[in-house]
């Protein structure tokens, strides 16, 4: 080949090897991690066992889809990627794996009855528990929030943006993360049904001596129930408030304002709805309309938080505004984790996926809180992959001890040896 064919050609061949090489080696760490949580053996406690002695327990379904959704696979089909790792099975001693349309079967088999569902859910506030109770905190944040998932699936409903697809809702506790308790619903129901039944399975979810104090909440949950429920359960909330008629008559009492950031005013006033028990406060921000806004009969737009916290006002509003951050875990559920694409026709065995998919991410939040270094507490699934999880190693043996030799600086073998000792560290005080 002369020099000018060469141009743009890199000199080198690709053949096939049957060495014991792993192309993702980082993937040990979450896998010894959820061991190390004893996650296996709860997830075959906690699901219906399998038809046959021949057929495979729970954790061969469930544990493989956390591990392909850890390393970035999203559909079912990406399971092949775990199967083909065989050294990387064979480290993890995961001696057999269903196939792909296996596990499909088994998302809908274990979606039709509740009682599948339910056992994920129980799986789930293990790993909870088990993060939460070797945190020093006793009182916690909880903010709820739902997200769409387009789906051009049969089963799936329209959404009130229009397209086809599933509203999931979700509790997370703010400071560390975590979902404690999420809903798959259909597109079509509304954010603001059965809002007062997912809040006290919020509460139910947290560990013994730990406890939510503080609830965080959009407008769907401006309801008299909600505030209600917060009241009885001596819970402080600030909550978005609706803008009907009885709040806006409200706004139009206050006669104190004072300057704000932005070029914005700030005021409140109390406030009660007919079948709330208690007066609550109204802390309100107000600014004025755009020229091309005018036409309406307010000269301003105002944005108001219902809430029955003490503090001044504008601590009020930086406290609810945090909220915002909800949107990063989000995100990393759905783009982090594969959330944003559901592998079945059926709502209920998508369903199941989906439950997987909240347990793989709070493993994830779990693995940064209590056994990586604490520099890796701000990074995203994404970030972790690229500098931890796709790392080559080879297998080898030497003196009947199976090694695992990382192609990697020195320092990440040592990260890789102090998370493997955080984790037996882990199992011991988990036993």
């Amino acid at each position: 080949m002369g020099k000018r064919q060469r141009e743009g050609i890199l000199p080198f061949k690709v053949v096939q090897t049957d060495a014991p090489l792993i192309a993702r080696g980082g993937l040990v760490l979450p896998y010894e991690f959820a061991k190390s949580l004893k996650l296996p053996k709860v997830i075959d406690k906690e699901l219906p066992q399998p038809g046959s002695g021949r057929g495979y327990k729970a954790s061969a379904f469930v544990m493989p889809m956390v591990l392909m959704l850890h390393g970035g696979g999203k559909k079912l089909e990406d399971l092949r990627e775990v199967k083909g790792e065989k050294s990387l099975r064979e480290v993890l001693e995961m001696d057999g794996l269903p196939a792909s349309c296996t596990v499909g079967d088994w998302l809908r088999r274990t979606g039709e009855g509740r009682e599948g569902l339910l056992g994920l859910g129980r799986v789930n506030g293990h790993v909870v528990r088990e993060t939460m109770r070797r945190d020093g905190r006793k009182g916690y944040t909880l903010d709820v929030d739902s997200s769409i998932i387009e789906a051009e699936k049969e089963g799936a409903q329209f959404t009130y943006k229009g397209g086809k697809g599933y509203q999931p809702q979700m509790g997370f506790v703010f400071e560390l993360g975590l979902i404690v308790e999420d809903e798959f619903r259909e597109g079509n129901v509304p954010a603001q049904a059965g809002a007062v039944g997912f809040l006290r399975r919020c509460f139910g979810a947290m560990p013994e001596g730990k406890h939510i104090e503080y609830v965080r909440l959009d407008s769907a949950y401006y309801q008299a129930e909600v505030m209600n429920l917060c009241f009885d359960e001596g819970k402080w909330f600030t909550i978005t408030a609706d803008k009907d008629r009885a709040v806006m008559e409200a706004l139009r009492s206050i006669k104190d304002w004072r300057c704000y950031k932005g070029g914005r005013e700030i005021g409140e006033t109390l406030h009660t709805m007919s079948k709330t028990k208690e007066a609550f406060r109204l802390v309100v921000q107000r600014w004025p309309k755009l020229q091309g806004e005018l036409f309406d009969a307010s000269p301003y737009c105002y944005h108001v938080i219902a809430t029955n916290r003490e503090e001044e006002a504008e601590e009020i509003v930086r406290m609810h505004n945090k909220r915002g951050e909800l949107e990063n875990y989000i995100k990393e559920l759905k783009s982090g984790f594969g959330m944003e694409w559901m592998p079945c026709g059926e709502t209920y065995a998508n369903a199941v996926f989906f439950r997987i998919g909240v347990i793989a991410y709070n493993l994830f939040q779990a693995m940064k809180l209590l056994a990586l270094p604490p520099w890796y507490r701000s990074c995203t699934i994404s970030t972790v992959r690229w500098k931890l999880y796709q790392i080559a190693a080879e297998v080898t043996s030497h003196a009947h001890q199976m090694l695992l030799k990382l192609a990697a600086p020195l320092e990440k073998v040592l990260l890789f040896q102090r998370f493997r000792l955080r984790c037996r560290q882990l199992a011991y005080d988990s036993s």
